[in-house]
């Protein structure tokens, strides 16, 4: 008895807001910035990066951008110079000794030092790697320049689609839930109380 109350009195509740924000809902009103221009905001993310970010009004990304490519691009130059000295002593082991005052002379003779002797095996993959980190640091600068291209065209495609203005606004009303034949658990009724909350724009 106390149920088929309770579910009287819930029903009653939905029906009554349901009657009441009838004419209270308002269509949904976009408003759009037909004058920004996603294409604009990606010809200036490849030209500069962080460029477009600032013309989509997101400059708090262009640090960002720029920490990442700070770091790929030192990266990119150290790397460089290990692959051009352990190329250079290479070279210097295969065509003969190089003379004082040649470029990395004063590694050679430390890596041909009894104490600290590499052998060509060990600086062949120190070159190696030091050309494969180079190269995975260019291709990481390529990557950021184009993700942050990209993130400047979905943002300026948001902003010329969609202004989320003042109107935002949430709608909560009571509602009744139809619950599915596993989760009844033996019970009489089907249907169960809650609270629905809807995000209006």
């Amino acid at each position: 008895m106390y149920k088929i109350l309770f579910f009287c009195g819930v029903f009653t509740c939905c029906l009554s807001a349901a009657i009441a924000q009838t004419g209270a809902i308002k269509e949904k009103i976009y408003h759009p910035d037909s004058l920004h221009s996603a294409h604009k905001a990606v010809i200036r993310s490849l030209v500069l990066p962080g460029w477009g970010q600032a013309y989509n009004h997101r400059a708090w990304k262009a640090p960002l951008i720029y920490g990442g490519l700070s770091i790929l691009v030192i990266n990119t130059i150290h790397n460089q110079q290990y692959y051009r000295e352990y190329l250079t002593l290479s070279r210097y082991r295969n065509d003969g000794p190089p003379k004082k005052g040649d470029p990395y002379y004063a590694e050679y003779i430390r890596y041909s030092s009894p104490e600290n002797y590499v052998s060509d095996g060990i600086l062949a993959s120190a070159r190696e790697n030091a050309r494969r980190n180079r190269d995975i640091c260019i291709i990481g600068i390529l990557g950021v320049w184009g993700i942050q291209a990209i993130d400047a065209y979905i943002d300026a495609k948001m902003i010329h689609s969609y202004t989320v203005d003042n109107n935002l606004s949430l709608k909560i009303t009571p509602g009744i839930l139809n619950q599915r034949l596993y989760a009844q658990g033996g019970s009489a009724f089907s249907f169960v109380p809650c609270i629905k909350v809807v995000s209006i724009f």
